[in-house]
Formats: C-alpha cells, structure tokens, sequence
C-alpha cells in the first residue's frame, strides 16, 4: 500500500445501491454510480435535496446496506468488516436512545460495546457529559430530554470511542445556535488531530464554516465536488479589505477606480459580522455578567481525550519518568551472603561414616554363696573318690 493509498479513509467507486419491490422489479436507484475518495484529516460536507441519496451513502459506508455494485472501502477493508467499526462514531439523523436510561449510563452502555474499561467509560463519560452542556441531567431517563438535549447525549455518544472517522447526520438538528457553535469547535479540534469527519446537513453555512470539500449529489448521482474554497471563489471580482479609511483617502481611492471601471461595477461598504457570530457575543456577554437562566448549562470545553491533551500529558509524564529514572543513581548490588553449613546434615554424615565401637565381653558375674557351695561339694567329691 502506497503513503497515499494509507492516508485514504474513504474511497468508492461506481457505487450504487437500487431498491427493488416484492416481485424484485427495481424501484428507486438510490445512489447511482458514484465515486468519491475521503482522506485523513478531511472534513468533508456531503449535500444534496431531500431523496438525493445522502443517508443511504451513509448506511453503505457503515455496512448497514450492502451496494448492488461498485467498489467501497472504508479504511482499506469493506464496510462489513467488524474490526473496522470500532474506528467509526456515528450519529444518526434521529436520535434513538434507550429512554429509561440516563444520560451517563448511555454513555457507559455504548463505551462499553467499544470494550472500553470501566476507567475509561467513567473518565470520558464525565468530560463528554461537561462538554455538551449535560453535568446536571447526567442522572435523568433519556426519555425526559427535549429533542435538543437528547442530541447532545447522542453526539456524545457518536466521539466516546475516540473514533478516527466520525459520520453526523444533521448533527445540528434541534439544536440552539450555541449548541451549533459547540458542534463545530468539535468538528475542528477532531480535524485537527487528523481525524476524518463526514457531513450531512441542510444547514449550508455551517457546512461552509467546517468543511474542506463537499460533495453535492442529486437523483442519487455526483453533480458536483471539490474543495469548498475553489467551488466559492468568484474569479471575475476581486476583494480588498482594509482597515477603516479616513473620507479623503477614501474618495481618492474612488476616483482612482472610476477612471478604470463604470461606478455601477462598483460597490464599496463595511463587513459585517454573521448573525450567529452576533448572537454569540450577546449570549456571552451575558455569561459574562453572570445572569441566571434555567436553560442548559454550556460548557464549550472540549474533552480532552478528544482534543489530544491526554495523550500529551500522558506522554510528558512517561518522559519525566524517564528523566527521573536516569538521574536516581542505581544502587549498589549488596554483597551476596556467605554460604552456611548444613549442621545437621553434617551431623548425619558424621554418624554415617563413623566405625561401630567392638563391643567388649561382659565382665563375669561374681558367683552366689549356693554356686560356691555346689562348687565345694563338687570338689569334696572327686577327692573322697580318689
């Protein structure tokens, strides 16, 4: 596999998927003959009119639908290749939850099919749930959440395995602006530690804020795609933008045009700001002064797992360790002990080796005064015989 071949997340080619009815007669070409290619670290917005064939593109690349041809690989493998689904995060266009749970035990539940450690599940459960906006409903049923806390809950769901590809549909659906502008500083910060994001929404300008390319589909073919700055760009006009000019540098600056170009070619006013970028400033401006409100609670932090600190700190310790280690003089080795004699076993031997002792004769008893006597009577007899 090429360098450039191990950077492609994405890549299908002719893909298409045709629905057919009961008596197998075609009924709708979904997607029909596609071919994109999505690389690490891209952000890429996937557009289209409703029927156009967008969530189906999705199901394909996740192996909930199987294509009718083409060719699609999703990290180098097919899209039902089961080890390949623990680097996806997705999150649906609707929100489904188990609503009897709450909100932190969803995020155990799903890092839990990601066979992350209960270590894991709680650290990660606990900044996702900072993140989003929902420390305080951490302990409610999900089926007591508005359609835009469940969102929260589900886009946290979608990053608790620290995917390296993350697929939202409609992420923004049911969504405040602040919660839209929370969504999009994660969108960044994940491409930025090189991880790929695909985007479906309805929602053009914040496809426009986040995303590198886009691919635009209709009737279920590529109308067209490309990077978003080359699509936008306007070669016939040009732009200048400076800092506030004073009103005679300013004339003498029109009348310099004027000369080139007819005034109605001309246009020269003040940038504005957007309106979300306008509502922000309002809302933090109120944050600011500390004003009570019983809506949800916005953190805007990114968990740190997901914006690389972690693993950072992680690996500055590993180094200070490492550091520490080599500056700790090694001690010296302590003198092994001298051997010690068996005692017993020696003992042993000893009474082994050592020759049995001669046992000397017993000594003769001295006789009794009755043998004396026998004896006497013996003797008196053998003389008087003689």
């Amino acid at each position: 596999m090429s360098q450039a071949d191990s950077k492609t997340v994405v890549e299908a080619v002719g893909l298409e998927k045709i629905f057919y009815d009961f008596w197998h007669r075609p009924k709708a070409a979904a997607v029909n003959g596609i071919s994109f290619t999505v690389r690490q670290g891209e952000v890429m917005g996937l557009l289209g009119p409703n029927g156009s064939g967008k969530t189906t593109t999705v199901k394909l690349i996740l192996g909930l639908l199987r294509a009718t041809s083409g060719s699609l690989k999703v990290f180098g493998q097919p899209p039902a290749h089961v080890q390949t689904k623990l680097r996806i995060g997705y999150l649906p266009e609707e929100t489904y939850l188990y609503k009897y749970l709450t909100g932190a035990e969803t995020l155990d539940f799903f890092g839990a099919l990601f066979r992350l450690t209960k270590e894991q599940r709680t650290h990660r459960t606990r900044e996702l749930l900072k993140m989003v906006g929902m420390e305080l409903a951490a302990n409610r049923p999900v089926g007591e959440f508005s359609k835009g806390m469940a969102r929260r809950i589900g886009l946290a769901q979608a990053l608790i395995n620290d995917p390296d590809l993350v697929i939202l549909d409609e992420p923004t659906t049911g969504l405040d602006p602040i919660g839209c502008r929370e969504i999009k500083d994660v969108i960044k910060t994940l491409a930025r530690r090189g991880k790929t994001v695909i985007l479906c929404s309805h929602l053009l300008a914040d496809v426009q804020d986040v995303c590198d390319n886009v691919l635009i589909t209709y009737g279920g073919k590529v109308r067209a795609q490309g990077r978003l700055d080359e699509l936008l760009n306007v070669e016939d006009k040009t732009r200048i933008t400076t800092p506030k000019l004073d009103a005679k540098l300013l004339q003498k600056i029109m009348d310099l045009l004027l000369k080139a170009m007819p005034e109605e070619e001309m246009a020269v006013d003040n940038p504005t700001m957007t309106l979300e970028d306008f509502f922000m400033q309002v809302v933090h401006q109120a944050r600011a002064e500390s004003v009570e409100t019983a809506g949800v609670a916005y953190g805007g932090e990114i968990a740190s797992f997901l914006s690389g600190e972690e693993a950072k700190q992680k690996a500055a310790e590993e180094v200070l360790q490492a550091l520490a280690a080599k500056q700790e003089p090694e001690p010296e080795p302590e003198p092994e002990p001298e051997p010690q004699p068996d005692v017993e076993k020696l003992e042993d031997l000893a009474k082994e080796e050592k020759p049995a002792e001669e046992e000397t004769p017993a000594e003769k008893a001295e006789p009794t005064p009755r043998e004396r006597a026998a004896k006497s009577k013996a003797i008196n007899d053998i003389l008087k015989n003689k």
